[in-house]
């Protein structure tokens, strides 16, 4: 190094290394603090890159800053400069305390919790050294006491949220206690005595009556406070249904009393408790609310603030004379920085949900005083997830509409394909229609989920159910039964697509039809199908773990393949996809195409379009138009969506949870809530039996 950098840098990097470390580390702090919730409603990569890679350097800093100071002139302990950066080593361990809006990126962090209490320990063993190294009478060494402590809380809570969120932790505080049951040995006892004595003795069985619409809505005391009844909803049935996050079965009687509630409330309630329900289950996982939304929480936050503040009005009054001004600096802004985040912490704290729920079961006008003044605090606007849909298009992809020209570095092949499959990929805003319909079919499915059996069946349905009720069964089956669901969506989505282009421009000119129809209620099941098609196909390419076991990826990229080269022979441009979805349709399908191609190649190209034509020439049948036949394009989108919603596993929802949320997660959460899921069993109740004698 001596050789390569100049005398004068070297000595400038020597000087300030130590200073430098720990500023960076209290900016990634502060990074975290900002956006560490933003993912929780936000879609963006780069809301996503940004607190990522915060996450992975923020301890790496922290514990290099302590390594740092225990290294710096360890043979001087009493050198003032070496005093005052001694001090700094408390303010590391605030840092690796982490914040309350993210102690863990992903599911994975919580199930290493174990491996961050070793770890933490030892930095707390290395600034526990520093401080007694540094020891002296001096006022400085006094004040770093209350930040030291203020630095083993926060390093408390993030341990004990990580281990809280962990799936074993998680799994064994919703197990219910053990229930021994009646005492089987003095009821034998009892029956053998009566029975010795000559009397004639049996059991009855008797049935406790289960708890049933017990809860059909809540009466919040406080209704002062927006969405009160909800948020009350959400944290009745979040105490329930949390368990299907832990691979718990729920009863009978929690289904029925979810039931009654759910089915008799408007769609956009509905979705709102949903909401709710989803953004404390992510905050479980994610954050410290575990720790922090309890009276004990409270009082170690309160406590840890209070130290702070001392300490700064401590360093503010002692004698800094001996300290160098570039020093001083540093540690008022450590001191500055620490304040500031734990009052942007407290009015994060103070918006949350959580406080609002609190709030709805007070009934004073402080209560009512702390909402408006809550209120005032920015931003206005509260989100709790994303409420977007993500977009994916075979058709777009394939007719070349290509990104922008990419730098030397995105050319590597990998990286190229990654960039270009982000480009494709868009969101939308859910429609207030959307949410409509898919509430309306389940709601249907769920009036007819009678018994164990009938709500397996119903979630195993993946387009049968609608196709049976359309009778259309025989003519549309194969696309469905006889394909794999990779493949089921792939054909589907093609053959909505070219539906939608073929459809797009065309005006009917029988009038009998154009009396019979509704315009408006046409165009919104065709841009459904299309919304929901497109939706389907960006989990296949994406989000392909949260789809049942398949090759979707292998028929993506080899329908691909096949829809570019005939693109290619027909010419078509991405500013002509209606003449290329005719191309498509103009082409004879009589033949099966794996009689003409065999089984190397998955493409589901010509088999799309031969269900496409299939679709279409429902229209000339009896009591068929284009609206019917885009209501039934779109009822079978819904039944895929939620058979993929049911069979996605528990960790891939929550997973999600983080990037914005999916509507995969909110339709899988509503089925449950309807009854629809197969993750429950049916009880009689608490049985008990008295014997009789005669």
């Amino acid at each position: 190094m001596a050789h390569v950098f100049p005398e004068r840098f070297r000595k400038f990097l020597t000087e300030w290394k130590i200073p430098a470390m720990v500023l960076f580390s209290l900016v990634l702090r502060s990074v975290l603090i900002l956006m560490g919730s933003r993912r929780k409603y936000s879609t963006k990569i780069w809301l996503r890159f940004i607190p990522w890679l915060a996450y992975l350097l923020a301890d790496w800093v922290a514990a290099l800053s302590l390594s740092l100071i225990s290294n710096f002139r360890d043979d001087d302990s009493r050198n003032p400069k070496y005093s005052i950066r001694a001090f700094w080593a408390p303010f590391l361990l605030l840092h690796l305390g982490g914040q309350d809006t993210i102690t863990a990126y992903s599911l994975e962090d919580n199930e290493l919790w174990w491996r961050n209490t070793v770890i933490h320990g030892g930095q707390v063993v290395v600034a526990s050294y520093i401080l007694l190294n540094a020891w002296s009478s001096n006022e400085l060494n006094f004040l770093s006491i209350p930040i030291f402590f203020a630095g083993i809380v926060k390093l408390g809570e993030r341990i004990r949220s990580l281990m809280c969120a962990s799936s074993e932790h998680f799994r064994k505080s919703l197990l219910p206690s053990p229930d021994p049951g009646p005492n089987y040995a003095r009821y034998m006892d009892e029956y053998s005595s009566k029975k010795a004595e000559g009397f004639m003795v049996f059991p009855a069985r008797i049935n406790e009556a289960p708890t049933i619409g017990h809860y059909l809505h809540s009466v919040p005391a406080n209704t002062f406070i927006p969405y009160a009844a909800n948020l009350q909803d959400a944290y009745y049935f979040l105490q329930i249904f949390k368990r299907l996050f832990a691979d718990l079965i729920l009863s009978g009687h929690d289904i029925v009393n979810s039931q009654l509630f759910f089915q008799n409330r408007p769609c956009e309630e509905v979705f709102r408790v949903i909401e709710i329900e989803l953004g404390f289950m992510y905050d479980l996982f994610y954050t410290k609310a575990v720790v922090i939304y309890s009276v004990i929480g409270g009082i170690l936050r309160f406590l840890s603030f209070s130290f702070v503040v001392a300490v700064l009005m401590g360093f503010s009054i002692i004698r800094k004379r001996d300290y160098s001004p570039a020093d001083v600096i540093v540690t008022f802004i450590l001191l500055a920085g620490a304040i500031v985040h734990e009052i942007v912490a407290l009015c994060l704290l103070l918006r949350s949900d959580w406080t609002m729920l609190w709030l709805t079961k007070q009934k004073n006008r402080a209560a009512n005083l702390l909402y408006k003044a809550i209120s005032l605090i920015p931003p206005l606007k509260k989100k709790r997830c994303s409420n977007k849909i993500a977009q994916y298009n075979l058709i777009r992809v394939c007719l070349k509409d290509k990104p922008p020209k990419c730098s030397p570095l995105e050319k590597v092949h990998c990286f190229y394909d990654d960039f270009k499959q982000n480009y494709f990929h868009k969101s939308l805003g859910i429609p207030k229609e959307l949410k409509e319909i898919i509430f309306k079919r389940l709601l249907q499915k769920s009036t007819s989920a009678l018994d164990f059996s009938t709500c397996k069946k119903l979630c195993s349905e993946r387009g049968r159910w609608v196709l049976q009720e359309e009778r259309c069964l025989d003519k549309l089956c194969w696309s469905i039964e006889s394909a794999e669901f990779d493949q089921s969506i792939l054909l589907w989505h093609i053959a909505t697509d070219l539906c939608y282009y073929s459809d797009l421009y065309e005006i009917s000119s029988n009038s009998e039809l154009k009396r019979n129809s509704n315009p408006d209620r046409h165009h919104i099941s065709k841009d459904i199908s299309k919304l929901l098609s497109e939706y389907m196909l960006h989990i296949l390419v994406m989000r392909p773990f949260m789809l049942p076991n398949g090759i979707g990826q292998i028929r993506f990229q080899d329908t691909c393949a096949e829809a570019i080269e005939f693109f290619k022979e027909r010419r078509s441009t991405a500013s002509a996809k209606k003449a290329a979805c005719e191309a498509l349709l103009r082409v004879s399908t009589e033949i099966p195409t794996s009689q003409v191609k065999g089984d190397r190649s998955k493409s589901v190209l010509f088999e799309a379009c031969k269900l496409a034509k299939d679709l279409q020439s429902l229209e000339t049948e009896p009591n068929w138009n284009k609206e019917k036949k885009w209501e039934l394009i779109s009822h079978v989108w819904v039944e895929i969506l939620s058979y993929a919603a049911s069979q996605c596993q528990r960790n891939q929802h929550l997973q999600q949870l983080r990037r914005g949320g999916e509507l995969l997660t909110h339709v899988w959460l509503l089925m449950a809530h309807l009854g629809i899921t197969a993750q429950f069993q049916i009880s009689d109740g608490h049985a008990r039996t008295k014997l009789i004698v005669q």
